[in-house]
């Protein structure tokens, strides 16, 4: 099994099924849309020609649709390649996966914000707000992110 990064789909194309919508100028590589990692409007950035993203706000970024697959749905690297197609069976077996390590420190920044997220949430949730379903999504990836960072440091 190999990733061939040739069946990536096309980054406009990608963003948009992702509900994402992208303004700005037609002939413009760049596009503006907004951020689906900190909810903010209209401060993800989002090359057209490349795939790659930056949250002018979080400083959220990637390389490409792969990266951004991998953030917004909490996938590890083979897995988005698998949903994105990218994933190819050449015969060989698969690698060993294995998570790289995040520094204590990181670790610790990243369980403090998506906590934080969905604290926030939940007490909007307890206090009567009816979640849309972009807030449930968000909560989703939080919840699996510091879920994965209990398991490696249980």
């Amino acid at each position: 099994m190999s990733f061939d990064r040739r069946l990536l789909p096309d980054p406009q194309s990608y963003f948009e099924s992702e509900g994402l919508k992208l303004a700005g100028p037609r002939a413009a590589k760049w596009k503006t849309t907004r951020c689906e990692f900190h909810g903010g409007s209209d401060s993800l950035r989002v090359n057209t020609a490349t795939g790659y993203w930056v949250c002018m706000n979080c400083d959220v970024h990637g390389g490409d649709v792969l990266a951004y697959h991998m953030q917004a749905h909490g996938l590890e690297f083979i897995e988005a390649a698998k949903a994105l197609g990218a994933w190819v069976d050449d015969g060989k077996p698969a690698p060993r996966q294995t998570p790289a390590p995040l520094p204590p420190r990181a670790a610790l920044s990243v369980l403090a914000f998506e906590s934080t997220l969905v604290a926030i949430e939940g007490t909007r949730i307890g206090n009567g707000a009816i979640p849309t379903q972009e807030v449930l999504t968000r909560m989703r990836v939080a919840t699996g992110r510091i879920n994965r960072i209990v398991e490696v440091y249980q």
